[in-house]
């Protein structure tokens, strides 16, 4: 390349020249980088300060609003609410969530002072719990509940487990137990193992299935300390906990809780304690002991069936103590273990009792207890194991029921047969079939002097998941005609494991069946609702719930009548494991009846 500045060829002087210009042109690159270096650090400076006033007008802005915001609030019309007012709103609130009390003391100082002065805002208990979870949250929930404040306590345990690996051919067909059907409310939560955290304050049971309209969780109970029994999977969560490794707070949770609970059974007006399965420290329920002179409802239950020694708590306590139990009139029990002749079997007007499948009482003592029980009004048993009798069973009038149920053991149709129920209105039978049962409804009908049963399952939750080894679902009946024919003021009819072409037949139009006698009528004229479960059908299944349909839902006006009589239409259909309807047939269902639930999985082919 060629120098312009520079004469060519370079001689001894130019070079020496372009030497001294070199050195010279590195001189003011110096110079020049020196003061761009100063300008920069002043520049860095200027916003070095810049960033440090913006921050001290940033925290003096800060400081004003927060002064202001503060302000505004003592402004506020609520601070001029005089305190018996507020003390007014907290009880509404009370009234509208039962745990809303967890919220209120956390919104200021002032609330927080003010609920805690109200004792009875914290007297009902409402724990969604494990057993890896701290009791602590029990203990101070009834230290704000105060001394005196009667409690209602419901504590569900959620016992996590791992998952269960079923060998399908270890499985052999046997008989299990239809699903609970309590009669308080149901449980109205579904427990997710992914989801559940330490613990959720339910809201008040009915109306099932939601959980109030707001839910409401409390803060978390105290973090478990960890210990050697569990330091391997000391930073796993609850439901990461592998199911063989046991923590001490699992071990020790029940008799931690039921420590503090039971010190307060003085003051027990309603007392729910549910679980899903056995869990390690199960025996502290033999704790429940001694008086509760307010007590209105006491309930243990258990999902799962297991098998207990005796325990000497309140329900197994001999005929001869003296329990002090005089306000309690609702008592269930389910997979417990209990005594027939318990104190706390007698006076009651709702009984549930679900016996252990290792319990087998003889049929006179279930009739005992219902005897001493003459004021009740509704009544569920369930025994899978029952021996006959060793005395005479003898006749039984109990002039309050209104709702019956009976499941498990078929030797409870004796049972059935030595009743007389004059006002009852629901009956449901989930018992093992061996023969029919219609000719025992209408002798219950008969001895009743008719009462206007309104609801009838026979078999609905037995055939929901029973496979029983020797007899079929006990939903067998041979003449339906005969049978709804005494049930005209029959609103809800659920069935399972019988043959749907009968049912459908009698339930149709009059003409179409062959068992009417001269004076034709509809059966079950203002029938509502029908459920099928695991019916057995033929070819004309489906053509036969097509006519039953066509004749009460018809497609313009009303039914026809028959003998001055007109059928009301059908609002809901639940149509469970029975047959295949197809698209075509569920398309045309859905069209005449307002609402219909259908589990078969050919409908959506």
């Amino acid at each position: 390349m060629s120098l312009p500045d520079f004469a060519e060829p370079p001689t001894k002087e130019t070079l020496e020249g372009a030497r001294k210009c070199l050195e010279a042109t590195r001189d003011s690159v110096r110079e020049l980088t020196s003061k761009i270096n100063a300008a920069e650090a002043t520049l860095a400076q200027i916003v070095r300060d810049s960033k440090v006033a913006i921050r001290e007008l940033q925290m003096e802005r800060s400081a004003l609003e927060n002064r202001a915001s503060k302000t505004l609030a003592y402004l506020s019309p609520i601070r001029r609410l005089p305190l018996e007012l507020l003390r007014e709103i907290f009880m509404w609130s009370f009234e509208e969530h039962a745990c809303s009390a967890w919220v209120l003391a956390a919104v200021c100082t002032s609330w927080r002072r003010l609920a805690l002065r109200i004792p009875l805002i914290w007297s009902k208990i409402r724990l969604l719990t494990t057993q890896h979870a701290s009791a602590d949250t029990i203990r101070l929930w009834l230290e704000r509940s105060g001394e005196t404040v009667p409690l209602d306590i419901e504590i569900f345990l959620y016992v996590a487990t791992s998952k269960q690996k079923n060998d399908p051919s270890s499985v052999r067909p046997r008989r299990t137990p239809s699903p609970l059907t309590p009669i308080t409310p149901p449980w109205n939560l579904s427990f997710n193992s992914q989801q559940l955290s330490s613990h959720y304050v339910v809201a008040p049971p009915p109306p099932p299935p939601p959980i109030g309209s707001v839910p409401i969780v409390m803060p978390p109970s105290p973090p478990s300390h960890s210990d050697g029994w569990s330091s391997p999977f000391g930073s796993q969560s609850n439901h990461e906990r592998p199911a063989n490794t046991v923590s001490r707070v699992s071990m020790h949770w029940g008799h931690i809780a039921f420590f503090y609970l039971v010190e307060q059974m003085h003051r027990w007006e309603r007392f729910v304690f549910r679980f899903d399965k056995q869990f390690t420290s199960m025996g502290a329920l033999k704790s429940i002991n001694g008086d509760a002179p307010l007590l209105r409802e006491f309930e243990v239950s258990s999902v799962e069936a297991a098998f207990f020694a005796e325990w000497p708590w309140l329900p197994n306590a001999n005929s001869s103590s003296s329990v002090v139990l005089p306000k309690l009139r609702m008592l269930t029990l389910q997979h417990t273990p209990f005594k027939w002749s318990s104190p706390m079997l007698r006076g009651l007007q709702t009984l549930n009792l679900r016996g252990l499948p290792t319990s087998h009482l003889p049929l006179d003592r279930i009739l005992h207890i219902l005897s001493n029980n003459p004021d009740l009004t509704s009544v569920s048993l369930h025994f899978q194991g029952v021996l006959p009798a060793i005395l005479p069973l003898t006749g039984l009038t109990l002039p309050h029921v209104t709702t019956l149920t009976l499941g498990g053991h078929y030797l409870l149709t004796q049972l059935l047969e030595s009743l007389t129920l004059p006002n009852l209105d629901s009956l449901t039978l989930d018992i093992e079939a061996r023969d029919a049962i219609e000719d025992i409804i209408s002798s219950l009908l008969t001895r009743s002097s008719r009462p206007p049963i309104q609801q009838l399952s026979i078999a609905y939750g037995v055939a929901a998941n029973a496979a029983t080894f020797y007899y079929g679902p006990g939903g067998l009946v041979i003449s339906w005609t005969a049978l709804l024919a005494e049930l005209p003021h029959l609103k809800t009819l659920t069935i399972g494991g019988t043959s749907l072409e009968p049912l459908l037949t009698a339930l149709g139009s009059p003409e179409d069946d062959p068992n009417q006698n001269q004076n034709l009528a509809w059966a079950c004229p203002v029938l509502e609702v029908l459920g099928l479960r695991s019916c057995h059908a033929h070819n004309e299944g489906v053509t036969k719930l097509v006519q039953m349909v066509e004749a009460r839902n018809p497609e313009n006006g009303t039914a026809q009548a028959v003998g001055g009589v007109t059928p009301i239409r059908l609002a809901l259909l639940e149509f469970y494991e029975c047959t295949s309807l197809g698209e075509d047939v569920m398309k045309w269902l859905h069209s005449r009846i307002a609402e219909v639930i259908c589990s078969d999985p050919a409908a959506d082919r």
